[in-house]
This record gives structure tokens, sequence and C-alpha cells, in this order.
């Protein structure tokens, strides 16, 4: 029996399933769903590829879970911000930060997965699964700015579910900006203190 054959006999379903996951995430997020081989994704994991079809059925299909469980991940992250003591002030400053928002839409980062996916068209499973990870998002930050409005750290007027999708819209549009604007640095910095400044009331 080889190494593989080994693996493969050990790894629980559920656990194998995951290790596909984590593979296809890496990939994915590196090389994006139309360029990323469902065969590496395998060799990564030391299986076989018609085991990922087995576990995923279709290619679409397990580019649907990535986008699922990294939104997971995101959310899971923003939850427990939330619920900590930092101020929101703070945290939105950090998320809005132009060197912050470009790694995380780099390649080989999780961003990188949500912005591949919104550019997907004709592939129901993600759109589906696209269009949740946003409404998730959008859930998600409205809870965390809902605090920092009960902390008195943000505007009184603030409407914080708009606020949320607003920021959710200017995140989604950097690369439109870094493509056009004659000084992409300056505009998002610019911009991210203008969004602060709105947010805030200061």
């Amino acid at each position: 029996m080889t190494e593989q054959q080994a693996r493969r006999t050990r790894m629980p379903a559920m656990e194998r399933r995951e290790s596909i996951l984590a593979a296809a995430t890496e990939v994915f997020a590196e090389v994006g769903y139309l360029r990323g081989k469902t065969s590496v994704v395998a060799r990564k994991v030391g299986v076989s590829e018609p085991v990922v079809f087995q576990n995923f059925g279709t290619k679409a299909s397990l580019f649907a879970a990535v986008v699922d469980r990294a939104a997971d991940h995101v959310c899971r992250m923003v939850e427990r911000l939330t619920a900590t003591n930092l101020p929101v002030s703070g945290l939105l400053k950090t998320m809005l930060d132009p060197g912050h928002l470009q790694h995380v839409h780099s390649a080989g980062a999780v961003g990188a997965i949500f912005a591949d996916a919104s550019t997907i068209t004709g592939e129901p499973e993600i759109e589906a699964a696209s269009r949740s990870a946003v409404q998730r998002f959008a859930a998600a930050i409205t809870a965390l700015l809902d605090r920092g409005h009960a902390d008195g750290e943000l505007r009184a007027d603030l409407d914080t579910e708009a606020a949320a999708w607003w920021l959710l819209s200017l995140v989604s549009s950097q690369r439109f900006r870094q493509a056009t604007a004659g000084d992409p640095k300056g505009v998002e910095a610019r911009l991210a203190d203008s969004t602060l400044t709105y947010l805030t009331g200061r």
C-alpha cells in the first residue's frame, strides 16, 4: 500500500472533505476559478481527482463550497471583533486602510475568492454562494456598526444597515479605482479618511 493509499484509507469522510476544501481554497485564491484545476487540488490533498468529484460533484460545486467556507471564516472573524471591547472606530480605520484592502484582495488571500466569485456568471451555484456571502457580510458588518452606534462612536443619525452595504460596495470597487484613477493610492487614502469621517461624524 502506498502512502497516498494509506492516507485515503485512514482519513474520515468529513476530514477528507475539509482537506479538499482547504486545498481548493489555496488553489482558487491563487489562480482563480477559471484557471484553478481540480487535479491540482487532488494532488495537494494526496487523493485522485475522482475523489474530489465524489465529494463535490462538479468544479462549480467545489468552488461554491469554497466561497461558503471562506464566508464562514470572515463572518466569524467579524463576529469575534464585534464581541470585543475594541473601539469600532479603530476597527473601521484598520478595515478601510488602503494597504489592508489591497492585501486581503491580492492573489492568495481570501478576498480574492469573493472578488473572483462576483465576476462569474452562468453558474447558478456560484452565483448563489456569492450572493449569500455578501448578504452575510452585510449582516455581520451591520452588527459591528450597531455596537459602535450604541457606544456613541458613530454618528447618531447613521443607518447602520445602509452603511454596511456602502462599505461593501466601497471594498468591491477598489479594483476599479486601482485600474482607472490617475493617483490610485492618493484616491484610496482620501476615500478612507472621508468614509471614516462620515461614519464617526468627526
